[in-house]
């Protein structure tokens, strides 16, 4: 008979919420307190986002762990804490299943203002599945227009909505402000600071009380389970996971479970455990451990390692189903292996460039490794490959860190990965909750009837500014946010979730007007500008270097115009090439990488080089363009 043993020096504990809700910012404030870094050293705020991007979006991308030690105020023996910070975007769910395996209790964390939102019902649909106990941590409670009664009802109503059982809604409440690194157990007024605390220890004390602590069968065989990878260029590949049971040493021989379900015996070269944000050496991790192993090169995932003895396999973590996808493939236009754009631009060759389909190809292959929730299925073509992932934003993510470590790709036009029921397509879809003022709620309502959305819920908290709830085919919302922003000027907010998948909605018709496409390859001149500005609007300064079928703007009617963007002013003797310039040039619409993938169209795509994003069509050739268009006319 198996005998069950329980760790209480150890909490582990994953912290989830809605994009910009404050995790990250509450996992700074736990480590400063935790003394987790010396008085003399310089800390960055946000600490956990270590990537580039997650600093310049603002967002968590990847899940990451840390660990503090927790002196209790009793004086009893120090407590180890291990903090899974988990991405709050749907779009890196793969990041959220992976980091909830690894533990054993959540903090949920809300906005004191914005209450929850649907990434808020996304992590806590996960939690609550997993059977997780969790905390909610009323987070921001000194936002002038906090709302903190309503936020916790609201909060009770989606557990509810998701099914939560008795035990599961009885759910400890803690409020704070984490900027201030303050927290309490009783509620503030609305848009002030907890008073009677000057620090998160209630918070310390909650999570101690209610995250159980791990247990263990006390004879039982090894058992770990990988559940992210990472990669040193000393050690190779490292492999994270949690110890379910036994002992993992550093040299120890075990069997290393594959998800074919094959086994064989490997050594462990390396064993490291977290201590606050650095890997340290470690000799031996126990039961319900977090902890980093290196020596094994091939390892993935969601396999297991193992007693040699007896080798019993833990269960393979599973990721939803992809929902959109997009073709990426080496650079195929005349601008390839240039430099920047602009005068002088042909001479300007750049060595180091990414540009072969073998370079493309092992980098995809290598995105795959610790990216669960990615697919890479091969084209018809051998120069490039479909991608598919939850959203539209996780894919842009990984074209930009691609573009930024030198590649240069051809992106096609985001389209949605659909699925045969019963002999019908169904196509996957999203619940999309919007914030805006009242004034513009018919702008909105109009907006998503286009798309095919139809409203589901509808809230007005008095305040001027309503809440809808519409259900969505997700290929209604590429391109949406844009649009969605110019109707409402600025002001409102959106966020979508996956919702699954239903019978296809038929035909959408999204973007209504053309694109002003180059007709010829030369530098923009501002004479030509100029003059094509009554047109419609352009995406381009004078000076860029432009070519045969590359986009330059935005028609001011349905349909694609070929335009001469590259015309010189003709000079005679009583003419200067500056004289009657008195007209001036309107400044040129920018868009950004995912405003580029949002403006295409089926016959459009998108060429990525680290200098530049430009949009361009499919066929380059304007001749061929308008024979294509003629025989699909008349059949």
């Amino acid at each position: 008979m198996a005998v069950t043993a329980t760790r209480h020096d150890i909490r582990n504990v994953a912290i989830v919420a809605h994009v910009d809700h404050g995790k990250t910012t509450l996992v700074d404030a736990m480590l400063k307190q935790a003394g987790a870094f010396a008085a003399h050293q310089q800390v960055d705020d946000r600490v956990m986002d270590s990537n580039d991007l997650e600093r310049e979006k603002g967002i968590t991308i990847l899940a990451k762990n840390t660990a503090v030690k927790y002196h209790p105020k009793d004086g009893g023996e120090p407590i180890t804490i291990n903090i899974i910070d988990t991405p709050g975007h749907a779009d890196f769910g793969g990041e959220v299943e992976r980091g909830l395996s690894m533990v054993d209790g959540v903090v949920l964390l809300v906005d004191a203002s914005e209450g929850p939102l649907p990434q808020t019902r996304f992590v806590l649909r996960k939690a609550l599945s997993a059977r997780l106990p969790v905390i909610l941590c009323i987070n921001k409670t000194d936002r002038p227009d906090s709302r903190i009664d309503e936020v916790v009802n609201e909060t009770y109503d989606l557990f509810l909505d998701l099914d939560a059982d008795e035990e599961q809604i009885e759910f400890p409440i803690v409020y704070a402000c984490a900027r201030d690194g303050i927290a309490s157990l009783t509620k503030p007024e609305n848009g002030t600071v907890p008073a009677d605390s000057d620090s998160l220890e209630p918070f310390f004390s909650t999570i101690l009380d209610t995250i159980p602590a791990p247990s263990y069968e006390k004879d039982g065989p090894l058992q770990a389970h990988v559940t992210n990878l990472d990669a040193d260029n000393f050690l190779g590949r490292i492999a994270l996971l949690r110890v379910e049971q036994g002992e993992l040493r550093k040299g120890q021989t075990v069997a290393w479970i594959k998800r074919d379900g094959s086994v064989s015996n490997v050594r462990i070269s390396e064993l490291m455990m977290t201590e606050a944000l650095t890997r340290k050496p470690a000799e031996v991790a126990g039961p319900g451990d977090i902890c980093a192993v290196a020596g094994i090169p091939d390892i993935m995932i969601g396999e297991t390692l193992a007693d040699p003895e007896n080798p019993v396999a833990l269960p393979l973590i599973t990721v939803d189903e992809p929902a959109i996808s997009m073709t990426i493939g080496t650079n195929t236009s005349p601008l390839v292996g240039r430099g920047a754009t602009g005068k002088g631009a042909s001479t300007s060759v750049v060595k180091d460039r990414k540009v072969t389909a073998r370079l493309v190809k092992d980098r995809l292959e290598r995105e795959l490794v610790g990216n669960v929730s990615l697919r890479v299925l091969p084209t018809e073509r051998p120069d490039a490959w479909e991608v598919q992932g939850r959203g539209e934003l996780a894919l842009a993510i990984l074209v930009e860190t691609m573009r930024r470590e030198g590649f240069e790709l051809t992106i096609g036009k985001p389209q949605v990965v659909t699925k045969d029921v019963d002999g019908k397509v169904h196509e996957p879809i999203e619940r999309i909750t919007i914030d805006v003022p009242e004034e513009h709620m018919g702008a909105v309502t109009q907006l998503m009837g286009t798309r095919k959305g139809r409203m589901d819920n509808m809230s007005n908290h008095g305040s001027g500014w309503v809440r809808m709830e519409f259900i969505v085919p997700s290929r209604g919302l590429i391109g949406f946010r844009t649009e969605f922003l110019t109707n409402t000027r600025g002001t409102g907010i959106a966020h979508s979730i996956h919702e699954g998948h239903e019978p296809w909605f038929g035909e959408l018709k999204t973007r209504n007007n053309g694109s002003l496409v180059a007709d010829r390859s030369g530098a923009v001149t501002a004479f030509a500008m100029t003059n094509l500005q009554e047109r419609g609007v352009l995406f381009i300064e004078p000076g860029t270097e432009v070519y045969e079928g590359m986009i330059v703007g935005e028609n001011s009617r349905a349909d694609d115009m070929d335009v001469n963007i590259t015309k010189e002013k003709k000079l005679t003797n009583m003419r200067s090439s500056t004289a009657d310039v008195s007209e001036s040039i309107i400044p040129p619409r920018k868009l950004s990488l995912e405003q580029s993938l949002e403006f295409c169209r089926d016959d459009e795509c998108v060429e990525v080089t680290p200098e530049a994003v430009r949009i361009r069509k499919v066929n380059l050739d304007a001749r061929e363009r308008a024979r294509a268009a003629s025989r699909a006319k008349h059949g």
